[in-house]
């Protein structure tokens, strides 16, 4: 048979072998193809795998057991994590309340036990008031727990101010007592003594600024208003001792009915001497004001007045420095009320009954009760003419032309008493005044230094005698009838120290009107004669 071909058919497309990823590209071989191997008939070679690039996906391999994480596993880390957060916040509250507790506990429950016995049974409210020094006390805490009262100690205690103690509602109170009748059924003496905690009435203590009372707070202080209490009665009205809850002595002035000075002259003097402190004038501790009843209450000065130590009867002579003290004392305080005090203060009552003693005889000047204020050019006119007969100026007696120079006169006046013993008016000369019968005396011991005629004789010649020349000097100058030539009360302060001339107290005038005569004349504004008259004719009314 012929030889066949030598090239073998191209092998069919199914049974070529798949093609390599990276396929390799070789040239064609000239040689002549061996044949193929032969295939077993019966057994099919097995379908190529599928190419890489085919389209159809290879199925998912199943997860490995060694590397998955099951389902329970986290959710029991969450809960415990849950768990933990919980756990942390509870103590962090827990240690937040332990941390207030212990802070309350030092800042706020200080009172040691037991707690002291509470306040008096008729105390307005019933229990304790106090001013805490940093916090309000707690009433119920963040979780609902009532918080007891804490009771600080009484040394933290301090009187507490009207509006935090209130007064109880009561009707209005009555009219006052009569004052010539006792009563010791209206109220006790609360001397403070039996009672340890301070009372709870505001501003009580000196030094406290102005305190307004009430009328049963100084009807009780005064027991009544009674007649065992009555200190005297002066031109404002009847003045009793009080003694008020905490122990401190005052003096209560209350406004005499009928006297014609009503709420005007009393709302000035409250707006005045509130306003007024120095060592020689009285302080202002507080007042009242109920219906038409008005009360002043002044510190109590122990040792009563100068009239009484040197006027009064069977009182022992007062000696000569004792004289020159209140004399010195009570020309500062006026001169404190002329030249310090803004507006100037007029006291238009200068006498020796409102001069009050200590029990070292320093002088207060005492009664405001009829000062005026003026500005420091007009003079002031008054409507009214109040003051002590033979006290009066001759100017102010007149007309009511007012002047600080006014005061002055009167303070010569209350001068004259310490040298001579006399009184401004009465039997033992037959002038009309003190100022008339001394004013000659007054010239003679000017001109000649003899004392004898015009000093006190229960003094027994026993004084220093340059100290007289001064306060002689002093009463002079001081009761000169023309208003403009007296001397002002700070040159009385200093020539009663010793601190400046005698001839200083003629300042601005010239020579031969130091004289105290020497207003007589025509130039003078007022005279002898006119005085005279006024005097008189103020007497008689």
């Amino acid at each position: 048979p012929p030889p066949t071909s030598s090239v073998s058919p191209p092998p069919s497309e199914a049974a070529s072998p798949p093609p390599s990823s990276t396929p390799s590209l070789t040239p064609p071989s000239t040689s002549t193809p061996s044949p193929p191997a032969p295939r077993s008939p019966g057994t099919p070679s097995p379908p190529p795998p599928p190419s890489r690039n085919s389209g159809t996906p290879s199925p998912p391999s199943p997860p490995s057991s060694s590397s998955g994480v099951s389902p329970g596993l986290v959710i029991g880390i969450a809960v415990g994590g849950v768990a933990i957060l919980l756990v942390l916040s509870l103590l962090f509250i827990c240690c937040q309340k332990k941390r207030r507790r212990r802070r309350d506990d030092g800042e706020i429950y200080y009172a040691p036990p037991p707690p002291p016995p509470g306040p008096p049974k008729d105390h307005p409210h019933g229990g304790q008031q106090y001013r805490w020094p940093q916090n309000p006390p707690p009433r119920v805490d963040q979780y609902g727990a009532i918080l007891p009262n804490p009771t600080p100690p009484v040394t933290a205690w301090r009187p507490p101010s009207s509006e935090d103690s209130p007064m109880p509602s009561m009707p209005p109170p009555p009219p006052p007592p009569p004052f010539m009748s006792s009563s010791g059924g209206s109220g006790s003496n609360n001397s403070g003594s039996e009672n340890p905690l301070p009372p709870p009435s505001p501003g009580i203590a000196l030094g406290f600024t102005k305190s307004k009372f009430t009328y049963e707070e100084l009807a009780r202080a005064t027991d009544g208003f009674s007649n065992a209490n009555l200190l005297g009665q002066g031109g404002f009205g009847y003045v009793h001792r009080g003694v008020l809850p905490n122990g401190t002595e005052v003096a209560v002035k209350q406004l005499k009915a009928g006297s014609g000075q009503g709420e005007r002259e009393f709302q000035a003097e409250v707006e005045i001497i509130s306003r007024v402190h120095h060592k020689h004038l009285v302080s202002l501790v507080g007042y009242c004001i109920s219906g038409t009843t008005r009360m002043l209450v002044y510190e109590f000065v122990p040792n009563n007045t100068l009239e009484f130590h040197l006027h009064g009867k069977g009182r022992p002579t007062m000696d000569w420095p004792t004289r020159m003290i209140i004399a010195l004392g009570s020309a500062k305080g006026l001169a404190y009320l002329h030249e310090d005090c803004n507006p100037k203060i007029i006291h238009r009552d200068i006498k020796a009954a409102n001069i009050l003693l200590d029990f070292k005889f320093e002088a207060k000047v005492a009664d405001f009760g009829l000062a005026k204020f003026f500005s420091d050019v007009n003079t002031h006119v008054s409507t009214r003419v109040m003051g002590t007969f033979g006290y009066l100026a001759p100017e102010y007696a007149s007309s009511g032309k007012l002047t600080e120079k006014s005061d002055v006169f009167s303070f010569g006046v209350m001068l004259l008493e310490l040298i001579s013993g006399h009184r401004p008016v009465g039997s033992s000369y037959a002038e009309d005044s003190l100022v008339e019968w001394a004013r000659p005396l007054l010239s003679r011991a000017l001109e000649d230094g003899t004392f004898n005629n015009l000093v006190d004789p229960r003094l027994q010649k026993e004084y220093n005698h340059n100290e007289m020349a001064r306060m002689v000097a002093c009463a002079a100058a001081c009761v000169r009838h023309s208003a403009r030539r007296r001397p002002r009360m700070s040159q009385i302060v200093r020539a009663l120290e010793g601190e400046s001339l005698l001839s200083d107290l003629n300042e601005g005038m010239r020579p031969g009107q130091s004289n105290v005569y020497s207003s007589y004349g025509g130039s003078s504004d007022y005279d002898a004669s006119h005085y005279n008259e006024d005097m008189k004719r103020l007497r008689r009314a």
